[in-house]
């Protein structure tokens, strides 16, 4: 009998996580990924059409999300995220042009809303209130039954940062995910609320030099391999791929990071959250710089089509978020991007600079139903088969279907698959 064996299924964050924890602990491990490339939908390509690299979408990191910054400094990225210097979150008005930036205070007491010029307008102190009404919200209210839905606070805060942390609008959203975004970012104080994006894609960050430190480990990453079933015997004693049979021994460990809809398909009984709302990105080769070579600058839109714009120089890039998406993303790519580049040039001042060449993505299936009655449905990553363990953003993290939910998914996977190995008698 020789030592055991890990095989990971999915080579997106949550996969690549556990790789990265698992790769030095001497056991042979093999990453098997369906697609050419690593990093599921945080994945990055040459677009002909912009004649650039442009990320599949846009993804925002907080300085207080501690498994992405672990993450970061394990693969040696840590240069390779950028943000400002301070906790600032600027946003426009499109109907009044208003243009204001929420400035959270160092101390995890919020002094700062006290301060008129760092709150946003027409909000009094006592509408802060209804935080409290959300930290303490059961399992079955949405972020709406706990803040309402009217008034300056929910229109120009609390809707923009549901939907663009839960994809899912107030009335719907999970207030149980919206708490661990407030009480790990907002509530820790400005340094932990740094808005934190890619200095230039999501595969320089977050990808390649995962890959780079797993190659450098001797762990097999292999690509166009898709899984297309797993032997079942009381636990998994095979994984069927398109082109071979790889027997899996009593020892060997599985850990399965794929999204639902695949996971569901592959493990009989598996209990999966449904679909959730798309979102659309939109990309455009800026006519002139508007950021510094390395740089980026990140607006809020109130208002408009877009939600969230984001702009890089070297190349001069804007990238726009919709989040909760339904009832843009059937529209065609043209009136998508017409109607964004409107919210753009406002956020950036760029006065009548014409619409320039863009490219359009829609992620229909970008996350799960985020929603009270789909928790119960989130899989923990250990599992009753003795060999399986899950991860991934969907899974039973207590967070959001975001970065930080499913890097803390694959560090979990990888902490027991670490446990389960230590125990094994011929265990490196």
């Amino acid at each position: 009998m020789g030592a055991p064996r890990i095989h990971i299924i999915g080579a997106g964050m949550a996969g690549l996580a556990a790789a990265v924890r698992l790769r030095d602990l001497g056991a042979s491990l093999t990453v098997y990924e369906a697609a050419p490339r690593a990093g599921g939908r945080c994945r990055s390509y040459h677009d002909p059409h912009l004649d650039c690299v442009i990320d599949n979408g846009n993804h925002l990191l907080m300085s207080g999300n501690t498994s992405a910054m672990a993450y970061l400094g394990e693969i040696g990225a840590t240069d390779k995220i950028t943000g400002p210097e301070t906790a600032a979150f600027p946003f426009v008005d499109v109907g009044t042009k208003a243009r204001w930036t929420v400035q959270p205070g160092k101390g995890l007491i919020p002094w700062w809303i006290l301060d008129r010029g760092r709150r946003v307008p027409d909000t009094k102190v006592t509408d802060y209130f209804s935080t409290l009404r959300l930290l303490s919200a059961g399992r079955d209210s949405t972020v709406a039954n706990c803040i309402g839905t009217s008034g300056a606070l929910y229109r120009n805060f609390w809707e923009p940062l549901t939907v663009g942390a839960i994809n899912t609008a107030p009335t719907e959203a999970a207030a149980a995910l919206m708490r661990p975004v407030l009480m790990e970012t907002f509530l820790r104080g400005a340094d932990a609320c740094k808005p934190r994006v890619a200095r230039t894609s999501l595969a320089d960050a977050l990808i390649d030099p995962a890959l780079a430190k797993l190659s450098a480990a001797g762990v097999n990453v292999r690509f166009g391999t898709r899984v297309r079933a797993l032997t079942f015997e009381g636990r998994i004693s095979a994984i069927e791929t398109d082109s071979e049979t790889i027997p899996v021994s009593a020892e060997d460990i599985v850990i399965l990071a794929v999204p639902p809809w695949i996971a569901e398909t592959l493990v009989p009984d598996l209990k999966v959250p449904p679909p959730g709302q798309p979102i659309v990105n939109v990309h455009y080769r800026l006519p002139r710089a508007v950021t510094a070579p390395g740089t980026v600058r990140i607006v809020g839109v109130i208002g408009g089509t877009a939600q969230w714009v984001f702009a890089r120089g070297n190349p001069d890039l804007a990238s726009v978020t919709i989040s909760a998406a339904a009832a843009v993303v059937d529209q065609s790519a043209e009136d998508i991007a017409r109607a964004c580049w409107r919210d753009v040039a406002l956020a950036l001042e760029l006065a009548d600079a014409p619409e320039p060449a863009s490219r359009v993505v829609k992620e229909r299936r970008a996350t799960f139903a985020q929603t009270p009655e789909t928790q119960h449905l989130r899989s923990s990553a250990a599992t009753s088969i003795p060999n399986l363990l899950l991860a991934g953003d969907w899974t039973a993290t207590g967070l959001p279907a975001t970065i930080e939910g499913a890097l803390r998914s694959g560090f979990r996977a990888a902490a027991l698959a670490a446990q389960r190995l230590s125990t094994h008698p011929e265990a490196p």
